[in-house]
């Protein structure tokens, strides 16, 4: 025991197993040793034993085989037989030299096989060879002879006998081996047996002693917590003279006590807090008696608790109580968030400690005297994330962690106390007013029972008035499903509308088309064959043509109002330009008919005005031709003039936030007028004031029904006053777009530029300029080919082509198309027109562009579809250009002219 006196546990255990591997150690060796010793005995008997027995076999084996390939060969004279014989006969002696060293400890078994040796030998001179030679030599009689003495017989079956012997002997040299192996191994358990058992007293000694002088410490240690805890004293502490881990225990322990003690006293201080705040119902009590309790127990001098008050803007850190003064005598009345050092605080929502006080910061008083305070610490209080309250506490010396910690224990629960003093507060308040509410309800509820009897009466009614409801809303519910089957018949009926109107404007355009250029030829009368009268004939044709088309347009333009299919473009409009357009169409037929044609223009009116320009002039245009149609002598005045948005709203009745400036725009005429009972009538589709006006003056009657649609279209309107017999005052009223057009330039300049770039069409205004530049361009020896199954149209146009110079082909569909252009190399343009047979023209212009070599040849679409998007439709197909029947020759020679330029 005395050499562990003063030794750590870690030395004791670890010699205890010192001492344990030590005879383990010796163990090991001592069995390895053994175990070595066996594994050289087995090796001998596997590898030499085993071998010798091996060998032993393979040479019996081979010598047996000899005899039976010479007895084979001798019977047969296949020499085949030989082979086994002449191979035994090479490698036996090298067997031999094997078995012969391997026999080296053994004397008596080298001795018998050398007398083997000289036996086979004996076997194979007296034997073997000889026979052998006789049967190569073909002496038959002499190896009949050799095997009535068979001298060989008696060699061999010596042999098997010697080998036999030779065989018993190893068998029991082995055996013997075996026997003193088993016996070596039975001694080896014992010896293990024999270690474990000591080994495993020494093992339990060590132990014994070991643990004795560990755990008599542990029980000294283990006794003296006891004592502790039944006492109940934390303050008492664990002695121990040992300089073990023991030691280091006491230590630990101690520490521990002392930790719990503070951890005590602070579980202590915190429930005496929390007790107090029993019973409290207002705030004003709260306060005071948190900031008495908490000032002493963390040893402070003095200290002031500020509550807020307000919300937002109006927040506010008001004090509410302080310890050792009376009122405001210590700390503020009031902060705001972020204010001083309280405020910040509060907005941080972060403790705050203040060492090396100055004197004159704040005096700690007594009866005594007065010092100046060693720290502050001012800590916020939260509820929820939000700061209901800041403390301020002043002490002489500095807090220590132990009141720190204390402190931020009290300001957890503190929260949540002035949370529920308020929540009880205002509880309280909304009773008071529960009561008061109560008392008012029950005046009231005398009051409701009067009206409820009242109500009773009425809901009767209401009742009543409700079945009559339920039965109107059947009825309605049955128009309903009336109404629907109706509004899909419409709609049916639209569909139709439209399909009828696209195929009318076809199969009216496409012999139309071929009537017009005819006549227009026959017009020009370029040979100078026709008679005035003719010319005469032709005139009228072409302009009853023009007239057809007119109306087609037309048609076309108010079913795409009332379908809402028509785009607006809005644009500046070139005001200052429009008096002299109007002349210039206008006063031909006013001095035809002797009339008076007077514009006038106020000076107010803008330069620029945004609005839909095309649709805008196209109203003008039927305002001021219906006023010359239906005036016989007088005049037709022309005014224009300017709105601001006031008036604009008030005429267009609506709010003047919403609308813009706008003009007013007036033609007044002195012709027949409309009774007052016809106003309404004059703007319906092919209506006007009676039938004989129609006859009469000739139209269709729809000019001011597209007028008006398209007026409100662009945002306006159209008024009119008239006096039957002495005139009538069309008004437009259109406001300006130009809000609009900021939004949408920007937006409307990159959808051009990109249509532009995609497909580079020339518009009708364009043509008409670079034409200009393009007369230069003869048609003389000029290549085209016209592609149309009308044979009226192809011959309209190969005779009007003709007569300017060109040489003109003809196909009646895509497919001779196609074949035409393969065998003709030379041809300048295409004119292809769309709805052919076999193959359309759309599919006809994808296949032209298809071939590197017509990539770029002019393809002019030539239709009578005139909607926008079979335009686009063409333009994708890959046509170079859009031209819609019935042509209009100029036009489409300046076309011409321009893309074979730029060819």
């Amino acid at each position: 025991m005395s050499i562990f006196g003063g030794r750590s546990i870690r030395f004791k255990i670890f010699m205890g197993y010192l001492l344990i591997v030590i005879c383990l150690a010796v163990s090991v060796i001592l069995v390895s040793t053994r175990i070595s010793s066996l594994q050289n005995e087995i090796d001998f008997i596997s590898n030499h034993d085993v071998e010798v027995h091996n060998l032993t076999n393979q040479i019996e084996k081979k010598f047996l085989n000899m005899e039976t390939s010479q007895r084979g060969y001798i019977i047969t004279g296949d020499e085949s037989y030989l082979a086994p014989y002449e191979e035994a006969v090479d490698s036996w002696k090298a067997d031999y030299s094997r078995l012969y060293g391997l026999l080296m400890d053994n004397r008596d078994q080298q001795a018998k096989l050398e007398n083997l040796k000289v036996t086979m030998q004996n076997w194979i001179d007296i034997a073997g060879a000889p026979t052998i030679a006789m049967k190569k030599e073909n002496k038959t009689a002499e190896i009949f002879e050799f095997f009535k003495t068979d001298l060989g017989k008696e060699q061999m079956d010596s042999i098997r006998s010697q080998f036999e012997d030779f065989r018993v002997t190893e068998k029991v040299l082995t055996n013997s081996r075996a026997e003193r192996l088993n016996a070596q191994n039975n001694f080896l358990k014992v010896g293990m047996y024999s270690l474990l058992v000591i080994v495993a007293l020494i093992s339990i000694l060590a132990a014994t002693v070991i643990s004795r002088v560990i755990v008599n410490t542990i029980k000294e240690v283990t006794r003296s917590i006891g004592e502790i805890a039944s006492g109940g004293n934390l303050s008492q502490r664990i002695e121990i003279t040992t300089d073990d881990e023991i030691r280091d225990l006491a230590v630990a322990t101690n520490t521990l006590l002392e930790s719990q003690e503070r951890q005590s006293w602070k579980q202590a201080k915190l429930a005496e807090v929390v007790s107090m705040y029993q019973g409290v119902k207002d705030l004003d009590t709260l306060a005071q008696q948190f900031i008495s309790k908490i000032t002493p127990i963390l040893d402070a001098s003095h200290g002031v608790l500020y509550i807020h008050a307000g919300k937002g803007d109006r927040y506010r850190l008001v004090n509410k109580a302080s310890y050792a003064a009376s009122g405001i005598e210590i700390g503020a009345s009031s902060f705001r968030l972020g204010e001083g050092l309280v405020g910040q605080a509060a907005r941080d929502k972060q403790m705050i400690r203040l060492n090396h006080v100055p004197d004159d910061y704040i005096k700690i008083s007594s009866g005594l005297g007065h010092t100046s305070a060693g720290q502050i610490l001012i800590a916020p209080v939260e509820f929820e994330g939000d700061v209901v309250a800041v403390v301020e506490l002043a002490a002489l010396e500095n807090f220590g962690e132990l009141q720190v910690r204390l402190f931020r224990k009290i300001l957890e629960t503190f929260g949540t106390t002035i949370n529920s003093v308020e929540s009880r507060m205002e509880i309280e308040r909304l009773l008071k007013e529960s009561q008061t509410m109560t008392e008012e309800l029950q005046v009231q509820s005398e009051e409701m029972q009067t009206q409820q009897e009242e109500l009773r009466v009425a809901n009767e009614h209401l009742e009543e008035q409700n079945r009559f409801a339920e039965e109107k809303s059947s009825e309605l519910e049955k128009t309903k499903v009336v109404l629907e089957e109706h509004a899909g018949r419409l709609e049916q009926s639209s569909i139709y509308k439209s399909q009828f109107l696209a195929n009318m404007s076809h199969e009216l355009r496409t012999p139309l088309n071929s009537m017009l250029i005819l006549s227009q030829m026959l017009a020009e009368n370029r040979n100078g064959t026709h008679t005035p009268e003719e010319l005469e004939y032709a005139r009228i044709i072409n302009a009853a043509g023009q007239d057809l088309l007119t109306l087609i347009n037309d048609i076309l333009d108010l079913s795409k109002v009332e379908s809402g299919k028509m785009d607006l473009v809005i644009e500046a409009m070139n005001m200052t330009e429009l008096p002299a357009i109007l002349d210039q169409q206008f006063s031909g037929i006013a001095e035809q008919k002797g009339l008076e044609f007077v514009i006038e223009w106020e000076p107010d009116v803008p330069e620029l005005f945004y609005t839909d320009t095309q649709r805008m002039m196209q109203i003008i245009r039927n305002l001021l031709s219906n006023g010359f149609k239906f005036t016989e002598q007088g005049s037709v005045v022309f005014k224009v003039r300017r709105l601001d948005a006031v008036e604009m709203g008030r005429l267009l009745e609506v709010d003047k936030s919403r609308t813009d400036h706008g003009l007013m725009i007036s033609v007044a005429d002195t012709g027949i007028g409309i009774a007052q009972d016809k106003l309404a009538l004059i703007f319906d589709a092919f209506q006007q004031a009676d039938g004989t006006t129609s006859r009469h003056y000739g139209g269709t009657g729809l000019g001011l029904s597209i007028s008006r649609e398209f007026a409100a279209l662009i945002g306006g309107k159209i008024t009119v006053d008239s006096v039957e017999g002495a005139g009538s005052t069309f008004t437009l009223i259109v406001p300006s777009k130009e809000r609009d057009i900021v939004e949408l330039i920007t937006a409307h300049a990159e959808i051009m530029a990109a249509e532009e770039k995609q497909h580079p069409v020339l518009e009708e205004q364009a043509v008409g300029k670079a034409a200009s530049g393009a007369e230069s361009i003869g048609f003389k020896k000029k290549k085209v080919l016209v592609v149309d199954d009308d044979i009226r149209n192809v011959f309209a146009l190969t005779n009007a082509l003709e007569n300017e110079g060109m040489k003109v082909l003809s196909a009646q569909d895509g497919q001779e198309c196609l074949i035409m252009l393969q065998k003709e190399n030379d041809i300048d343009m295409v004119l292809m027109d769309i709805m052919m047979p076999i193959m359309d023209g759309y599919e006809t212009m994808k296949a032209i562009r298809k071939i590197p070599r017509l990539a770029q040849l002019p393809i002019i679409a030539v239709t009578a579809k005139a909607m926008k998007q079979d335009r686009e439709k063409c333009l994708e197909a890959g046509a170079s250009d859009y031209i819609c029947k019935p042509l209009e020759m100029n036009q489409l020679f300046s076309l011409m002219r321009v893309w074979l330029r730029k060819s």
